[in-house]
């Protein structure tokens, strides 16, 4: 396999990880609670979490510095408003885990992160690799 195939697959392996952690092992009560209001410091923190992560992934494939603080600062950026607006949607319409609308709500959530890691990926090849 060419050398930047297999590091194209490391770095999405290591972003499903750290996303796994980011989202399900690492958020705590403040990052949960409020969502739905804009200026919600737990979700700029739970934010942070996810590009802390991303900055190790990108450290691990030996990505440069410049390149690591730029991209991460925009997931930072793109991430926080994935989930304002998932929380914003799914309060307003007070939905519950027992509706379609609820998971319909989290899976396109989760999708947009998986499209940001793509594009993540991409340009990483184009710019760093």
């Amino acid at each position: 396999m060419p050398q930047l195939i297999g590091d194209v697959l490391m770095l999405l392996v290591l972003f499903q990880a750290k996303h796994m952690f980011a989202d399900y092992f690492l958020q705590t009560p403040k990052m949960l609670s409020g969502r739905g209001e804009y200026a919600h410091l737990g979700r700029a923190q739970h934010a942070a979490v996810h590009s802390l992560g991303s900055v190790i992934a990108f450290l691990l494939i030996g990505s440069p510095p410049v390149f690591i603080l730029i991209t991460v600062a925009l997931e930072w950026v793109v991430h926080f408003h994935i989930d304002y607006f998932k929380a914003h949607y799914s309060d307003r319409n007070e939905l519950r885990p027992d509706q379609a609308a609820f998971w319909r709500a989290a899976g396109l959530d989760q999708c947009l992160h998986q499209l940001t890691y793509i594009v993540m990926t991409w340009a990483w090849v184009v710019y760093a690799s």
